[in-house]
């Protein structure tokens, strides 16, 4: 009976094995075994489990059959076009962090882990013709880019600014499209103050 209401708690919050796996700090291989009655969690993990989809553990275990509700353990919306995605304003450095101000909302997009993800509204025409001012651009939280990416950078106490992200030894080159603005070249003790909020991934242009 756990196999089948642990399956179905997954399904219905349409979370795959991999995200279920990450959200309990187990292995993927685990929830295929639970899933499929090759066995079963221990005492704790059943109580995380019970915790992570808002139930029981005598539901999980068939014992109660009160079905939960509204029980999508994190703040992420779901429909059709994928997963609500926050849409911010800003980034900027925060102490030992990144702080994403400025809430506009929600984007739709179909990505895996959308906890990993957000919408940055692009300000200004540095990136035309390709990028214009108003588009939305999503991005995957990382802290490293590779040459050649399209990324959010913050410098200093600047707001982050979507930029081509080119690495030179020691020297950071941020490259506009737009080629009335000039590159931005970053590199000795100045790199200490330079903050990768993540990844462009696509960006689409809002009407």
């Amino acid at each position: 009976m756990f196999s089948q209401q642990i399956k179905s708690l997954r399904k219905k919050n349409k979370l795959s094995q991999a995200e279920l796996a990450k959200q309990l700090k187990v292995t993927q291989q685990a929830i295929g075994k639970w899933e499929t009655g090759k066995s079963t969690p221990d005492t704790d993990t059943l109580k995380r489990l019970a915790e992570f989809f808002k139930t029981s553990v005598d539901f999980l275990l068939g014992i109660e059959h009160t079905v939960p509700e509204n029980n999508i353990p994190f703040e992420v919306e779901y429909d059709d076009s994928g997963f609500g995605i926050p849409v911010i304003g800003t980034v900027r450095a925060g102490y030992n962090s990144l702080a994403y101000n400025d809430d506009f909302g929600v984007e739709y997009a179909n990505v895996k882990n959308p906890e990993d993800y957000f919408y940055l509204i692009v300000r200004g025409d540095s990136m035309e013709p390709r990028i214009k001012d108003g588009d939305l651009a999503l991005v995957h939280k990382q802290p490293t880019l590779n040459d050649g990416d399209l990324g959010v950078i913050v410098y200093g106490d600047n707001e982050g600014t979507l930029k081509k992200y080119s690495r030179r030894g020691d020297t950071i080159i941020l490259q506009p499209f737009n080629p009335d603005y000039e590159a931005k070249i970053i590199s000795g003790e100045d790199l200490n103050n330079v903050y990768i909020a993540g990844r462009v991934v696509e960006t689409k242009t809002k009407w």
